[in-house]
């Protein structure tokens, strides 16, 4: 496939764990000559500790990835969004999703005090793009990829994170939304289903669009 101009300027892929985020942000990359940026998952030095123990490690690994994401979206700002175009494989709010599902309310308090001071400097993306899938599936492709540090996620924790992305994008209105279910579709292995989901991606202005492919 030929690079081809488009549009948004700024894109960011959204979905829960195991969604394909990074796959398609790299695609994506490739096929508009885009800036990937990707998050920074790994560095997470408590990101092992809190799949084995959530309610000892969940506050540290929720600041940690607060100051992290912010720091990337920091970077962007500081950045010329309309000489090139950007595709980043998390939206910031993401950050509060997880925190609203993982910490206690005293935690909570604390964390929403650090999120509302930083969070109106990040920048907003021009299209953000959710994929959904269900709870199955993510695991599925959860187990494929083999993390290490994913070995010890319970799956009714990823049905929990899977609920609470789709609770956040369904009440989702400050940015042109593309709600796309992946369930029936492999755009990293099949090149007719990333095709179709590209011309998907460029005919998309305004609004919210819910996209439901059958695939190939």
């Amino acid at each position: 496939m030929a690079n081809q101009t488009i549009e948004p300027r700024f894109i960011a892929v959204e979905g829960s764990i195991g969604a394909g985020k990074t796959s398609l942000v790299n695609l994506l990359g490739e096929q508009y000559g885009a800036r990937v940026i990707l998050e920074d998952n790994d560095t997470n030095p408590f990101i092992a500790k809190f799949y084995e123990d959530q309610e000892a490690y969940s506050f540290q690994t929720q600041i940690f990835f607060l100051l992290n994401r912010f720091n990337q979206y920091q970077e962007l700002a500081q950045r010329d969004l309309f000489n090139s175009v950007v595709v980043i494989d998390y939206l910031f709010q993401r950050d509060k999703v997880f925190a609203q599902l993982n910490l206690e309310d005293h935690e909570y308090r604390l964390y929403e005090q650090i999120f509302n001071l930083i969070g109106p400097k990040a920048p907003k993306p021009d299209l953000v793009i959710f994929l959904q899938a269900n709870t199955e599936v993510l695991l599925k492709r959860v187990s494929k990829r083999g993390r290490d540090y994913e070995a010890f996620m319970d799956p009714d924790y990823l049905d929990s994170v899977n609920k609470a992305f789709n609770n956040f994008f369904f009440y989702y209105s400050e940015t042109p939304l593309l709600v796309i279910n992946t369930n029936e579709i492999d755009f990293v292995e099949k090149k007719c289903d990333l095709e179709e989901l590209i011309n998907k991606i460029n005919s998309h202005r305004i609004g919210r669009e819910y996209y439901n492919p059958l695939g190939s």
